[in-house]
């Protein structure tokens, strides 16, 4: 014994997972409230789980078969048509649903964008954000005695996607983006009874009937892309993106796939952030002890902020309290898969036409996976634990060729913010904790309460 105390554990709000088996009805009513609810509690404990109510289906949290899902043979397994219905409404035929070489080409020409040396001269921007973060933060709390967190990092990551992606947040009205996304979440978003009973998507749902066009963002980045057909080349990621070219084919994206893949990064881009640093704020929020180690790196490394790309490499802590909230609360917390061919998962068949859930919330709250799945722990993501740990077996960005191409800006933007944040001030709950809810990402529910306290 050095005589160091031992960390208090802290176990932050989880979901109440299904522990009998449901019925179709329950299935939808649940599944419209919060997806997570359908998962069984053995999903926590099993490596995969098969089973059969209008389909056959398998629920798999086992490090190898994932891998062979998402990497070995990903062309086997393309996205199920009920997660296409749900995402095309949003961001259409983007990298995000795009299958075989629809996908590849697109994959091929976006890829240089996001290439590190494009990544350090965006992040400027970044840190502007988060100095316009902070200040926002000190007048909500002046005007209010709380902050809602989530609110402020939603806040935050727009301003980002904005000025990164468009040079400038006075080119997208926040408010009608946010309200859109709020609609399109409540409406389109949402498991319908008919996905559970298979109907051929084809088929209209009655939220795509009923849904308000308002919900539309399409007309939006329509209106910004033909504008920006008679101005001067920008340094932004839409001029990246107009002018990308594949360099096998030196295909160019068209109009509408521009479209399609700007708002699949600005719809996914700044809410999935958000996201993280919402949750990483409420875990700091609860455990003090944890909040003033990433403190006093983030101040040893930036002073009173903000914080920039050079300091990164000092901020290794603070990106293990992402690391770690993302894993108790995956902001792409459920992915669906449909079987083209036969092959075997955990010695188990599949065949043709088999859907595979991939519960990423179960995945990494396993109890097989992780000590104490449960608890807030960002030692687990320490250079040396993370080390020997199944690289399938922590995926908040997804992984295999399909890994989330904005993950190194989204872990760079996440980083900037919450050091600054920690920087300048000091947050302990300021309301009830908030509830994880998952239509298509993992909100927390009743927004995120906190009271900030500056550091003097």
């Amino acid at each position: 014994m050095d005589g160091t105390p031992a960390r208090p554990r802290i176990e932050p709000p989880k979901v109440a997972v299904a522990t009998a088996p449901l019925s179709v009805l329950e299935t939808v009513r649940k599944a419209r409230r919060n997806v997570l609810e359908i998962v069984p509690e053995l999903a926590f404990r099993q490596p995969m789980l098969t089973g059969v109510t209008v389909a056959r289906w398998h629920m798999v949290m086992d490090p190898d078969s994932l891998e062979r899902i998402l990497k070995d043979r990903v062309e086997d397994y393309p996205k199920s048509p009920v997660t296409k219905r749900l995402l095309r409404p949003a961001i259409g035929e983007s990298l995000f649903i795009a299958e075989g070489a629809h996908w590849r080409w697109q994959r091929r020409a976006a890829a240089p964008v996001f290439a590190h040396r494009h990544l350090v001269a965006l992040s400027p921007f970044m840190t502007a954000a988060a100095e316009r973060s902070a200040a926002r933060i000190g007048e909500e709390m002046a005007a209010k005695g709380g902050v809602e967190a989530y609110a402020q990092m939603i806040a935050a990551t727009f301003d980002v996607i904005c000025d990164v992606a468009l040079s400038g947040k006075d080119t997208l009205d926040r408010p009608a983006v946010s309200r859109a996304i709020d609609e399109y979440m409540e409406t389109v978003g949402k498991v319908s009874l008919l996905d559970v009973l298979a109907v051929p998507t084809w088929v209209p749902r009655p939220a795509t009937l009923f849904r308000r066009r308002s919900s539309d963002l399409r007309p939006l980045m329509d209106r910004v892309i033909a504008a920006r057909r008679n101005e001067p080349a920008r340094e932004d990621l839409l001029d990246l993106m107009r002018f990308a070219e594949d360099p096998e084919s030196g295909r160019k994206m068209t109009p509408e796939e521009l479209r399609d893949n700007m708002l699949a990064f600005i719809v996914a881009g700044h809410e999935t952030t958000a996201l993280a640093l919402a949750w990483a704020l409420w875990l700091l929020a609860i455990d003090p002890a944890t909040q003033e180690r990433a403190r006093e790196e983030a101040r040893a490394a930036i002073g009173s902020g903000p914080a920039e790309a050079a300091h990164l490499p000092s901020l290794g802590y603070v990106g293990q309290v992402l690391e770690e909230a993302m894993r108790l609360y995956p902001p792409a917390a459920f992915l669906a898969r449909i079987a083209k061919a036969e092959d075997r998962l955990c010695g188990r068949p599949i065949m043709g036409g088999d859907i595979l859930m991939l519960p990423i919330y179960a995945l990494h709250r396993h109890r097989m996976l992780w000590e104490d799945a449960d608890a807030f722990d960002p030692e687990r993501f320490a250079p040396a634990a993370a080390r020997g740990r199944h690289r399938y077996q922590y995926l908040p960005f997804g992984a295999g060729p399909r890994i989330c191409i904005g993950m190194g800006f989204a872990l760079m933007e996440a980083k900037l913010i919450l050091a600054t944040l920690l920087a300048r001030w000091r947050f302990v709950p300021g309301g009830p904790p908030p509830e994880p809810a998952m239509t298509l990402t993992l909100r927390p529910s009743g927004g995120v309460r906190l009271r900030a306290e500056p550091i003097i």
